[in-house]
């Protein structure tokens, strides 16, 4: 559960658990612009490599880069990538548009860098950072500037009419009460027919996409039918649905066979995604 009185308890334990992230192998990188992130670079590689640009989940309201080390580590050493997490900024502090503007700001410098292939960028991003994903997807494509080659799209939090179903014992980490402060805090006074990806017309143009869910889960839904709405606007997209999982469920349990096979995934379309063209 999250609100405006727990909020500032939740943030202090997503700092502590960030702090116990392995260090070392992590170059932190701060924009003009203000927005920072977190780059983990393949050993050994001289060429420049695919990219992905990883954005974390906290409802858009908690949350930092660092508490996604371990994973952004896993997708570089697996794929032999560079992988940028960004540190973007917190609703309701900070309302849409600056957290996108963060993502768009990361996503620009990481294509620009010379050790990577501008033509091989992903993005991605788990719950709220999958949603933050989908919107900046949408940016890039309406701007013109960089265009992501994939997105990855985990249990993301796409539509804020969610929050009016009905609530269920499954939905387990996160539940409607707490979805509706995440999407209230983070619209602020934003038109949510531009903000929300979910509530978006036109999805045509976009990268392929990867989205995961489980059936447990308060996103599973609207995630699926995001899914449905790409493929009718001619977007590949391959859907994972997990059985029984809810939200983060492999964040709770990373060594579980079940959360294996959910990254596994993951990892199978990014490879296919970023390979060099033929």
């Amino acid at each position: 559960m999250i609100g405006p009185r727990i909020l500032p308890i939740m943030r202090a334990l997503s700092a502590l658990t960030g702090r116990l992230s392995k260090p070392g192998d992590v170059e932190v990188i701060t924009l003009d612009s203000g927005a920072s992130f977190r780059l983990f670079r393949p050993v050994g590689v001289t060429e420049p490599t695919p990219a992905l640009l990883w954005i974390h989940g906290g409802g858009y309201v908690i949350g930092t880069a660092q508490q996604d080390d371990r994973l952004c580590r896993r997708f570089s050493t697996r794929l032999g990538i560079t992988v940028a997490s960004v540190e973007y900024l917190l609703a309701p502090e900070h309302p849409y548009p600056a957290p996108l503007e963060d993502c768009y700001s990361a996503l620009t410098w990481l294509a620009g860098l010379p050790a990577v292939d501008r033509e091989r960028v992903a993005i991605g991003g788990a719950s709220a950072g999958g949603g933050l994903a989908a919107a900046l997807a949408l940016l890039a494509r309406d701007r013109g500037e960089v265009t992501p080659t994939f997105q990855v799209l985990a249990y993301p939090m796409l539509d804020d009419r969610s929050s009016a179903t009905a609530e269920s014992p499954n939905y387990r980490l996160w539940n409607t009460r707490s979805n509706h402060f995440g999407w209230t805090a983070y619209l602020g006074d934003a038109d949510p027919q531009a903000a929300v990806p979910g509530r978006r017309d036109d999805l045509s143009g976009l990268p392929p996409a990867w989205i995961g869910v489980g059936t447990h889960d308060l996103f599973h839904d609207e995630d699926l039918a995001y899914a449905e709405r790409l493929r009718n606007a001619g977007v590949p997209c391959h859907v994972e649905v997990v059985p029984g999982a809810f939200h983060g469920f492999d964040l709770v349990v990373p060594k579980a066979q079940v959360s294996q096979r959910f990254f596994d995934s993951q990892c199978e379309s990014l490879r296919a995604a970023l390979a060099p063209a033929v």
